[in-house]
């Protein structure tokens, strides 16, 4: 069992993954408060129930970081400001509806939160928490993504005008 108490998806057996990887974009949604410092949230995927943050497929006429705010807002509810360039990028495979494995490559984008909705697309389909980035990197499966968590600190931050986030 995994988050929200769901059971993991498994690969059928004879499954292969496909050989060229897809791309994804994801926001790292995080908030710095006087009380825990920095915090960084996390979802629940839809169908692992695992601990993972908000990221999804291109979308036409969107760029990588517009296409992470759109999805922090549909996973999670999350209105919020792109800060700086990506922080990182991390590889996993996705367990497709036919139960085959795709490559994916997951371009990592920090938004700042500046609140979370109660009424999003995905209410009802997720939990979403805040934990600070060391613990959330000890909850995430995905190694690469970890590391990325593991070393966030949004005091590092440059805004694109070149002053801290």
């Amino acid at each position: 069992m995994t988050g929200a108490g769901r059971p993991m998806k498994k690969m059928e057996e004879g499954k292969t993954a496909a050989t060229e990887a897809m791309a994804q974009n994801a926001a790292l949604c995080f908030r710095t408060t006087r009380k825990r410092g920095a915090e960084v949230l996390l979802v629940t995927s839809r169908d692992t129930g695992r601990w993972v943050i908000p990221k999804g497929w291109p979308m036409g006429g969107k760029s990588g970081a517009e296409c992470a705010l759109q999805e922090a807002f549909e996973e999670a509810g999350v209105e919020g400001r792109l800060v700086a360039g990506t922080v990182g990028i991390f590889s996993y495979d996705k367990v497709m509806d036919d139960g085959s494995l795709q490559p994916c490559v997951v371009s990592v984008y920090p938004v700042e939160v500046a609140r979370l909705k109660s009424n999003f697309p995905e209410r009802g389909q997720r939990d979403r928490r805040w934990f600070n980035p060391k613990k959330a990197a000890r909850k995430v499966a995905e190694p690469e993504l970890s590391t990325i968590l593991a070393g966030f600190d949004p005091a590092q931050l440059t805004d694109a005008d070149g002053g801290n986030a």
